[in-house]
């Protein structure tokens, strides 16, 4: 039985937006110095004909998403052209209900099948990733959650329930074999904190690439001077950070031990408190990440005690590399991040041995909310990881942040690697765009959907790339 506040998709509006980094980002062997961010503005209708819009933006990371062989810019194009097909796709899907019931569904009758005919299409060059699909469509999905808070006037995470929602959560997810768990009359509301934080401690993202202090200056003569901070030291004192994540190369043992100590020894000296270690999904063993912490245990026993967790070392595609990682989580929490597509990987993932899940919201808000539930239903431990989100895309991604009651905090790095590029959101919401104390204050999110506050930003947006759909004329 259908809710009067159920909605169907009617019209999308597609914007490509460039930005440029003010210094280099490593991702595996890839540097990112730019990239495009994909916004949409798409409207909803209930069956009585009420109408409201919404937004939705994602950083289409070409080296994040897309680690193949193919140049830049073959890879770069693809992921425009799929999103291009994505906002025709998304205003002609006629399926009604809660944006959570709809995102699921376009996901199995769209998306899949779009991206096999997409790849079919490519003349046997390299398939494009479902990681990549799902980024395309991440931006959509998170619109279509945005339109339906602001149509029935509510912030979205109040509409996780029973009252708005005509399925449970069994309809979505099944427990593990064997696991106490049962989804039956369960919704994502249960899994959320009722009353989230308004500040949440901040993670600072050391790049491999990265100045570490002082020292690493003149081996760098491409360092901006342009008034932001331009070492690590500088960061943490400006912004008083207490959280660093640290990119490792996955693939050179003496570096990634040297390189971790050196960066413990700062955050030792300038008072932050705790690490976590990103091996860029490049080892090929558990036995190389056990290496560095075991001796890092031995040799500098505090700053192993500082390291949270272990993010993703091991390649992307989990049902390809079936690692046994065990022995990792035996020794620090260990957490799915590129591997974890879906709940059916965290479902997999957990059977081989690890111990939590960092969600993205690139991944879809729908797959991440259902990604979180299982976890937690499972007794798995949430982080919210960063894919550098500037402008409206960090919005989103900090509110999972506060309702998803995660170890600690949330990353935000769009402040180090795109400063300028959000300057028309920081003027309404400061505390998101700016990291003090340690912290970001969520507090100006306020009203319905995520609480952007659109209307209040003075954001000049290019022109459009395509329009479909039911738009006045």
């Amino acid at each position: 039985m259908s809710l009067s506040t159920d909605v169907r998709c009617i019209a999308t509006e597609l914007y490509f937006i460039p930005v440029q980094t003010r210094v280099p980002l490593k991702f595996g062997h890839e540097l990112l110095t730019s990239a495009t961010c994909a916004r949409v503005h798409l409207r909803v209708q209930t069956a009585a004909g009420k109408i409201a819009d919404g937004w939705g933006e994602t950083p289409l990371s070409v080296q994040w998403t897309w680690p193949g062989k193919l140049s830049y810019d073959e890879r770069h194009e693809a992921l425009k052209s799929f999103s291009l097909l994505l906002a025709h796709e998304w205003a002609s899907f006629k399926t009604c209900g809660h944006p959570l019931e709809i995102g699921h569904a376009f996901q199995i009758e769209r998306l899949q099948p779009m991206l096999k005919k997409f790849n079919a299409a490519r003349e046997g060059r390299e398939p494009m990733p479902w990681l990549s699909a799902l980024v395309c469509c991440s931006l959509f999905d998170i619109a279509l959650h945005d339109a339906y808070g602001v149509l029935n006037q509510r912030p979205i995470y109040q509409t996780y329930n029973a009252q708005f929602m005509n399925r449970d959560l069994a309809h979505f997810i099944t427990p593990a074999d064997g696991a106490a768990v049962n989804f039956s009359g369960k919704y994502p509301a249960d899994f959320l904190a009722a009353t989230p934080p308004t500040r949440l401690p901040v993670w600072h993202l050391v790049g491999g690439v990265d100045a570490l202090d002082a020292s690493d200056l003149s081996k760098n003569s491409d360092m901006p001077n342009d008034g932001f901070p331009t070492t690590l030291t500088e960061w943490i004192e400006r912004d008083g950070l207490k959280c660093l994540k640290i990119k490792l190369r996955g693939n050179d043992e003496a570096w990634d031990y040297a390189r971790l100590v050196r960066v413990g020894e700062i955050a030792i000296r300038h008072n932050a408190e705790w690490l976590s270690t990103d091996f860029n999904c490049t080892c090929q063993t558990p036995e190389y990440v056990n290496a560095i912490l075991d001796r890092l245990m031995r040799e500098h026993p505090r700053i192993y005690g500082m390291v949270l967790y272990v993010e993703q070392p091991f390649p992307y595609e989990l049902e390809e590399h079936r690692i046994d990682v065990h022995s990792v989580s035996a020794r620090k929490p260990l957490f799915m991040d590129e591997s974890a597509h879906d709940w059916h990987m965290v479902k997999l993932g957990r059977s081989l041995g690890w111990t939590g899940v960092a969600l993205k919201t690139c991944k879809t808000q729908t797959g991440a909310l259902l990604s979180l539930c299982w976890a937690r239903a499972h007794g798995m431990t949430l982080m919210v990881q960063d894919l550098t989100n500037p402008m409206l895309a960090i919005v989103p991604h900090v509110q999972l942040a506060a309702h998803g009651q995660t170890i600690m905090g949330v990353e935000a790095n769009a402040a180090q690697f795109y400063p300028k590029a959000s300057a028309a959101e920081e003027i309404v919401h400061p505390g998101i765009y700016q990291r003090r104390g340690g912290q970001l204050n969520l507090s100006t999110l306020r009203g319905p959907g995520f609480g952007y506050r659109v209307a209040e930003i003075g954001r000049e947006l290019p022109p459009s790339v395509c329009k479909h759909g039911d738009w006045p004329r």
